[in-house]
Order: structure tokens, then sequence, then C-alpha cells
């Protein structure tokens, strides 16, 4: 049975003209499934009966299913989200005083292993289907009571304004079904946030970076973490394909069409590997040619990582160099981690297909600045 959370608007459209509909009954069902919340064709009143009968048999509408609902302190919700056959995906939703961001997976598990993510510790299975994608915002605007009501007025400020594919998996990596579900987030059938609202973060896949610039052009973030490719070799591994230099001309590119007239550049500060004072000013020089802000990020501990968090005073004078020389540099406040919540922590069930979790059991080392050479190599 077809999953209609699985189709953006045109290709609902499409599903339509075989089954003999008009186009405008994708329209109709988007607003139903995505700005309504509903998954009962029974309930859609301004749809023929005899259309409702014939949906029942054809297709559903299901979004995934939660296994666990936890909400921390802070006010930040996480549910572990079930992806069958043993597998699980968390989501993340961050209340603010004037919005609230949702953190949205893309894969279970991760393939590119950055050192310090507890995601890529986990392995890799799969990438997740648009309608698994796109499901976790239906689900979430569910279970917080925010889905919009027929014929009232839907024009305020929505309770989910802002959402960061920054969940576990590498976006870029799922190209096809995760830009159909931005489609879905950018429709005004469907959830109509706007382009500046919605952010993709990246490791660096170059070439899937310039076709989201043709295809989706929504606010990019990279996960830069390191200005030399001797550290980001270790850090983040993809690195090794697509080097610095290429993946700073690619950011010159994005922004070419992007909704926003900057790159966000992430960066988790890991003590004593990446958080000195010289580390601060190749920061500086790698991205001089590129409007750019940072988001600073203390790293957060999990078992085995063999990482620290750097002291409060290290992460504030590591901003302070960023902002006097006129780069805006905010420090990510670190949210929902009495849940394991925080950025780097979401780790979800995984069934890894790549044995990686077996093979590093006990092997885990951390990464010493000593092991690493000192040039810098710079963007020209």
């Amino acid at each position: 049975m077809v999953n209609l959370l699985d189709f953006d608007v045109d290709s609902l459209t499409a599903w339509f003209a075989q089954q003999g509909e008009k186009p405008f009954r994708a329209r109709q069902l988007s607003r139903w499934m995505h700005r309504f919340g509903v998954d009962d064709f029974g309930q859609m009143t301004d749809v023929a009966k005899s259309l409702r009968a014939k949906l029942a048999d054809l297709a559903e509408i299901r979004g995934p299913q939660p296994l666990r609902d936890n909400t921390a302190a802070d006010g930040t919700r996480k549910w572990l989200l079930d992806m069958g056959n043993g597998n699980a995906v968390e989501t993340v939703f961050i209340p603010e005083t004037n919005r609230g961001t949702l953190c949205i997976s893309s894969q279970v598990g991760c393939a590119l292993e950055c050192s310090f993510c507890s995601t890529g510790k986990q392995g890799f299975n799969r990438n997740l289907t648009t309608a698994e994608i796109i499901g976790q915002l239906w689900h979430a605007n569910r279970m917080l009571g925010a889905v919009r009501q027929p014929g009232v007025d839907d024009s305020g400020e929505r309770v989910v304004s802002n959402v960061v594919l920054m969940g576990m998996g590498e976006p870029l990596a799922n190209f096809d079904n995760m830009t159909a579900a931005l489609r879905l987030m950018l429709d005004d059938h469907a959830y109509g946030l706007s382009r500046r609202r919605v952010t993709v973060s990246t490791a660096g896949l170059v070439p899937a970076m310039d076709r989201l610039r043709d295809s989706v052009p929504v606010a990019l973030a990279v996960s830069l973490h390191a200005a030399t490719d001797a550290l980001r070799d270790e850090l983040v591994p993809i690195n090794r394909k697509y080097p610095l230099r290429e993946l700073m001309a690619a950011c010159r590119r994005y922004l070419e069409k992007a909704p926003r007239d900057f790159i966000t550049f992430e960066y988790v500060l890991l003590a004593g590997i990446n958080d000195s004072d010289a580390d601060a000013h190749a920061v500086l020089q790698l991205t001089r040619t590129i409007p750019c802000k940072f988001n600073l990020i203390p790293f957060n501990p999990f078992p085995g990582s063999g990482y620290r968090r750097p002291s409060p005073e290290r992460v504030r004078r590591f901003q302070e160099l960023l902002i006097n020389a006129d780069v805006v540099a905010t420090v990510r406040k670190t949210r929902g981690d009495d849940i394991d919540a925080a950025c780097g922590q979401l780790a979800g069930q995984v069934k890894d297909r790549t044995r990686r979790h077996a093979a590093q059991v006990g092997t885990a080392r951390p990464l010493t600045r000593q092991s690493l050479p000192i040039t810098l190599e710079v963007n020209a």
C-alpha cells in the first residue's frame, strides 16, 4: 500500500493522475496530511466520499511510531522513532522564546565516521525514505499540538518555525529523498516554511552541495571543525575526498543562490585539538573570502569518545578572536544534554551493516595534536 507521506506535491499530482483524478486533489490531500496532520481519509470533509473510499483501498498516511518520548529540564523534547527491523532514529525539538527548532535525522546511522560524533560511532544501516524524513516533522507537529485547523486563520507564528537537518546522518548522502522532504517543508500547501528557516547541514559532500544549490537552495551549514587538511582528515574523514580548498570553493558557489547571504560554519571545539589561538587565526585565514558566521559548539561528551570539552574560558577566547576580526561567532547553548539530545549525542538504534561499531569497541584512542603536522594550508 502506498504511503502518501512519500510524495511531494508534484509526485502526488502525478500519482493522482495515474488514478484518473484531477491535479487539485494533490493540493487538497497535502493540506489535510501536512497542514492539518490528518491520517484518516474519512476526516477529509471536503474530499468526495467516493474518493475517500478509493484512497482507503489504495493508500495510507503512515507516520513514524515513537518508541520513546523524553522531555529535558529545559523543555527540549526528544523522540526515538521506530524505523523497523530494530532500527530507530532520534528527532529533537528545541523551544526558544522567539522560535521553535526541530532537528531532523536523514539516515539510520551515518557512514561518514566523524570521530567526535556519537552517531558516527554507531555505524550505518540505510537512508531514510521521504516519508520517514518528513514524517518526523509531521509527528512533531501532532505531538506538540501544532497542527492547523481547517477553516481557521493559520497566518500566525508556527510552533515549529525552523527545521534543521542536523540529526542522525549526512543529509546530502540521501539527496533525492531529502530534497523531496525539503520541497514539502517549503510548499504552501504543506508546511509553508521559509527557505531561510530550513537549514541543511553537511560535512562537505561537494558535488551534492552544487546539486542542492541548483535544485532546492535552502540555508546551508557546513561542519568545518578544522582549518587544515591534516587535522580535518582525522576529524571529518570525507575531507580526504573533498579537501578544504574544494569545500571553500563550493561554499562560494552556493552563495550565488542561497536564501541567506552567508554560510554557517559549525565548529565543534575539542580541548587541546582545535581550540587554540592559532586554530582561530587559521580558521579566519581559511574563510576570509566567504561571507560567513560561526556556530561554535563546545564538545558534548559521550562514552568512549576520547575527547574533552574545552573550558569556558577557552571557548570565550576562541569566540573573542573571531569577533575581533568582525566575524559573527555564536556559542551554541547546550540543550537537552540530560536526555542525550545535545549536538553530537544523537545515537538512536542502528543495526550496523558496516560492522563499524563492533570493530571500534575497545579500540578508541584520543587524537593528539602531537600526531599531526602543524603547517597551515590556507584558501588562496
